[in-house]
């Protein structure tokens, strides 16, 4: 039991591979905690790890081994036992005693990390059926005197029956049952589990609320922050563009394109990783299509004089004006064609229009290269399914994310995309050191278009569990993992 003011100690317990250790990665959002493996009882030692608030540790939570044979155990006890004893002596002498020549040293574990804590969580694998080892370890377990949450993993998994486990479980006196998936996460679920321990140790609720508060706040956050940085690298990639003067071999500048697109796009996926906690092994993006378009155009083309019959006033009639200078630049055309390309150049120019760019670079002698709009709607989908599938990622999950490939239209984040390629200056590719306000304001404009669109259909959303993060079903095979990197051993 905790001292007053020390926060809550929970036994996380249960049969050998019911997904102990990968409940602890989930709500510890620690992907590297422990060993998971489908060989039983993985787990040999009693290993603590810490869940934290904006004040230090809020709850202690505590990986124990898996009970292998704990209907033998309780026959052995209670064969010892008068009618009326109280249990816990009898299961503190055996803790302290041999554990019958070893027979029961996982047993014994388990019971001993009991009476040193406030309560424990059963873990149970929902795909199994309800066994006589499942009721012998339950009573076994509430003979320490200790209060049990019940926890249903594996619940989105086929063949999971869970109806059966609430009904066996409250014919056991326990009615409060969380359900809890370890590979597909769940934001309101962890809550439950959490509420559920608050209401079961009235002394720790207030840290307990404190910790659920905290989380909710360090979800939004991080929420906010994944779309920002998604909003900076779509901005910068739209509006990334390089001038080639005409004749000169542009293949260089392509790649040089290339390079900073794909190195921008490989920084946003390692911060989205970094800010869930995931390691950059769970996505392998696949290799993005770039085609860097560049601007051609005939001043004559009869798709340039459709566009231009829709244009006009007054930036045509200030290109006019502006003939001469343009007939200077056309190399010796006659002033009246000058004229004449230079009201179009006004018409289009003048608002912004990536085709009154082109003509101006026609005129200059030169052409620009910058990403394809299709290019920059790809890089849109890659990265807010990846957040979308980060978001109901369980830290015990084994599988790379794997992205869909059909793309939606999206409207609302087309448009400012669209408005940033007028304005090369926003994008931090072409100039590093140039800060922009406007810049700034379009990537927060884009952010909130981002974070709104994540509630759309197309993505995978918080609170449906029956979807894997990775947008496919749920798939369930522990792998070995590499030791964390900070445990603790505990047997107390």
């Amino acid at each position: 039991m905790t001292q007053e003011g020390a926060p809550p100690r929970i036994a996380v317990v249960g049969h050998t591979n019911t997904g102990k250790t990968s409940l602890l990665r989930t709500l510890a959002r620690e992907p590297r905690f422990g060993e998971v493996d489908d060989r039983p009882a993985t787990t040999r030692v009693v290993e603590a790890i810490d869940l934290l608030d904006a004040e230090g540790t809020a709850m202690r939570l505590f990986d124990t081994p898996g009970l292998e044979d704990a209907l033998s155990l309780a026959a052995q006890l209670h064969a010892e036992m008068a009618p009326g004893d109280d249990p816990v002596p009898h299961i503190q002498r055996f803790v302290d005693g041999d554990h019958d020549d070893g027979r029961f040293e996982q047993e014994a574990r388990v019971l001993r990390q009991m009476l040193h804590s406030d309560a424990a969580l059963y873990v149970i694998d929902a795909r199994e059926p309800i066994l006589p080892k499942h009721r012998a370890e339950l009573r076994l377990l509430a003979e320490c005197g200790r209060p049990i949450l019940p926890l249903l993993n594996f619940v989105a998994a086929p063949g999971a029956h869970p109806d059966a486990w609430h009904s066996q479980l409250a014919h056991s006196g326990l009615h409060w049952v969380r359900a809890f998936d370890t590979v597909v996460f769940d934001l309101a679920a962890e809550e439950q589990v959490f509420q559920a321990l608050a209401a079961l140790l009235p002394p720790h609720r207030a840290g307990i609320e404190g910790l659920v508060a905290h989380r909710r706040a360090q979800r939004q956050a991080q929420l906010q922050a994944a779309t920002h940085a998604i909003a900076a690298l779509l901005v910068d990639a739209a509006a990334l563009r390089a001038v080639v003067p005409q004749g000169t071999e542009d293949a260089p500048v392509r790649e040089g394109l290339r390079t900073r697109l794909r190195q921008s796009e490989a920084a946003c996926t390692a911060l989205l990783l970094e800010l869930f906690a995931f390691e950059l092994g769970a996505y392998q993006p696949p290799t993005l299509p770039l085609k860097e378009g560049r601007w051609h155009l005939d001043l004559f083309d009869p798709e340039t004089a459709k566009v231009l019959s829709k244009r006009g006033g007054s930036g045509a009639a200030a290109g006019g004006a502006a003939g001469m200078g343009v007939d200077l630049l056309s190399g010796g055309l006659s002033l009246g064609t000058g004229t004449l390309v230079g009201a179009a150049v006004g018409a289009l120019f003048g608002v912004g229009d990536d085709l009154g760019r082109a003509m101006l670079d026609r005129v200059r002698g030169q052409h620009t290269l910058m990403v394809e709009t299709e290019t920059v709607q790809i890089l849109a989908h890659r990265q807010l399914q990846l957040l979308a599938a980060l978001l109901q990622r369980g830290h015990a999950s084994q599988h790379a994310i794997a992205l869909a490939e059909d793309r939606d239209a999206l409207p609302a984040i087309d448009r400012l995309l669209r408005r940033a390629r007028a304005h090369p200056e926003w994008s931090r590719l072409n100039d590093p050191d140039h800060a922009s306000a406007a810049a700034a304001r379009a990537r927060d404009a884009l952010a909130a278009a981002l974070e709104a669109s994540l509630r759309q259909p197309m993505l995978v959303q918080e609170g449906q569990r029956a979807i894997h993060a990775d947008g496919g079903p749920v798939q369930y095979g522990p792998t070995t993992e590499p030791k964390p990197r900070k445990r603790a051993e505990h047997d107390e």
